[in-house]
């Protein structure tokens, strides 16, 4: 498990610099005001929230909701990830709080957040039950995780359909397909299997099976074809 996270590390952290430059463009046009439409739209009631965002990657979210006035706190395995959101942040005159932090082992009392927010993040995890169960935990009692992904278990990355090749060069690609076969994760038909077992620790789930229509119009972004799901899901 160890060698297979620090795998997955070294891909995050060769990809950082240009993943974090579509991050910018995309929190800059239409679909960084979609995704502030939804987080307003299903976030608890209230200001001032504390929000965890797991996977931060370059602080898309974090941004986001830091605008919002809410108090966030990214954590992501990749250390370059991780200084390309604060640098993103700084530069936008935004704060929110980052930590290298293992997103299935979180290091985090019990019932500590409002809502964990995650995009993109699953499909990539070793154990994904084991990070909803820590989601779980830290979350308050009427807190919410709401969680963005794709089903690329049976996808192939080498299909121009189904991978934005604008950022990856092949051998990325490969590393990235390689990953992907040797998860959990990817044998799983989702996000029905992800529903199913956060009901199952006692979740209240809210599912949507694509957004893609509404948050990938920026044709400046060069998003992949695999739809995009919406999880909602209330402690």
């Amino acid at each position: 498990m160890e060698h297979l996270n620090q795998r997955i590390e070294n891909y995050w952290d060769a990809r950082s610099e240009n993943f974090s430059k579509v991050r910018r463009l995309e929190l800059d046009g239409v679909d960084g005001i979609a995704w502030k439409n939804i987080f307003k739209k299903n976030l608890p009631a209230g200001k001032n929230l504390k929000i965890l965002d797991v996977g931060t990657g370059a602080g898309f979210f974090a941004a986001i909701l830091s605008k919002l006035g809410h108090k966030v706190i990214g954590v992501d395995m990749s250390t370059k990830m991780l200084g390309e959101a604060e640098k993103n942040l700084r530069e936008l005159k935004l704060f929110a709080e980052f930590k290298k932090m293992n997103a299935q082992a979180l290091d985090f009392d019990d019932e500590t957040f409002d809502a964990v927010v995650t995009r993109n993040l699953t499909w990539t995890l070793p154990d994904v039950k084991a990070a909803y169960r820590e989601w779980f935990r830290v979350l308050k009692v009427g807190g919410v995780l709401m969680n963005f992904d794709s089903d690329y278990g049976d996808k192939n990355f080498l299909d121009e359909k189904t991978c934005a090749r604008a950022e990856v060069c092949r051998r990325m690609l490969d590393e990235c397909a390689a990953i992907k076969n040797s998860l959990t994760i990817s044998t799983r038909r989702r996000p029905f299997w992800d529903a199913g077992f956060l009901e199952g620790i006692n979740f209240s789930v809210r599912l949507e099976e694509d957004i893609s229509h509404a948050v990938h119009r920026d044709n400046r972004c060069d998003y992949d074809s695999v739809p995009l799901f919406a999880i909602c899901a209330f402690k």
